[in-house]
């Protein structure tokens, strides 16, 4: 089966992203197409697979994205904002409510973050503090600034629903080693936790935001959106930061301007950034990819991205 996508990032986060909006596949083959091509070892490569498909209701259009171990997930909030580009170049539209499995978003173009990087603004919300939603099995209905009962840590950690699952803790510095073994260890799909959680150690310095996370289905990872966005989040309240102002996160792939409300709602403003255009033959019984076969490269992007990472790290 040949695919058409265009390769993007969001913040660091790359992932080959496709229109499928007249693709009438079913869930197990859109598994096998994000297990082939968002292999590392494979031809094209990403943190997973993103889908622009027709919206819900009153949305314009919505996203899917699917992990490169072929799982779904919620959300996917630094590929949204490329999923919301692609849909405003094909649609026409500056801004637009956008349909996702478990919930909406709104969407627009924002101000460049840097010249000549293209730069969308995503508001999500409500999110949820519930444990149930969570999908934590303790007896707390909610989890804020807290040791969680049965997790092989003793770091306080705040859970947040986005609504994909996230536990967040804030440390003095960052240990890989160690939240990569917290990681795995809730990766492993435990009777505390078993649909798993994006873990992240979140540093605070001068009102920004570091964030390093372990994401489900994924690993290690240089970007998480919705880690960023549970982790601002969490950082208003635990009171390490104030409600409805606007602060810098940033994570090894680049940098957001994020906020938190008190009422739930999040909004990140961060750039969407298309690298090329390419098709691809996938094998579905095997889940695999052939070679690429190029058709446009977005050069001028990449070189605004890098260059914008060094304005953006100052």
């Amino acid at each position: 089966m040949q695919i058409d996508f265009i390769k993007c990032q969001g913040s660091g986060n790359d992932f080959p992203l496709i229109d499928g909006r007249a693709l009438a596949l079913d869930d197990a083959t859109w598994s096998a197409i994000a297990i082939a091509l968002a292999d590392r070892a494979g031809p094209v490569g990403g943190d997973g697979l993103l889908v622009l498909v027709a919206g819900n209701g009153d949305a314009a259009f919505g996203q899917r994205m699917w992990n490169p171990d072929g799982s779904e997930s919620e959300t996917c909030l630094n590929g949204l904002r490329c999923v919301a580009r692609l849909g405003f170049e094909a649609t026409g539209l500056a801004e637009a409510r956008v349909s996702l499995p478990t919930s909406v978003a709104q969407a627009a173009i924002a101000d460049p973050l840097a010249p000549g990087v293209v730069t969308i603004r995503t508001d999500v919300g409500p999110v949820s503090t519930r444990t149930a939603d969570v999908g934590l099995r303790i007896d707390a209905p909610e989890l804020i600034d807290s040791p969680i009962p049965g997790l092989p840590s003793e770091r306080r950690f705040t859970a947040v629903a986005m609504p994909n699952p996230h536990l967040v803790t804030f440390v003095d510095t960052l240990d890989e080693a160690e939240l990569v073994a917290l990681g795995d260890w809730c990766e492993a799909a435990p009777p505390l936790i078993p649909g798993r959680a994006n873990v992240s150690f979140v540093t605070v310095d001068d009102g920004e935001l570091f964030v390093r996370t372990y994401e489900r289905g994924v690993g290690l990872t240089d970007s998480c959106g919705s880690a960023m966005g549970a982790s601002v989040f969490a950082a208003g309240l635990t009171g390490r930061i104030g409600f409805g102002a606007p602060v810098t996160v940033r994570n090894r792939g680049g940098r957001v301007v994020a906020s938190a409300s008190q009422d739930a709602r999040i909004a990140i403003a961060g750039n969407a950034s298309f690298e090329y255009d390419a098709s691809v033959d996938v094998d579905l019984a095997n889940a695999t990819a052939g070679p690429v076969t190029l058709r446009h490269r977005r050069d001028d992007e990449r070189a605004a991205w890098q260059q914008a990472l060094g304005t953006l790290s100052d």
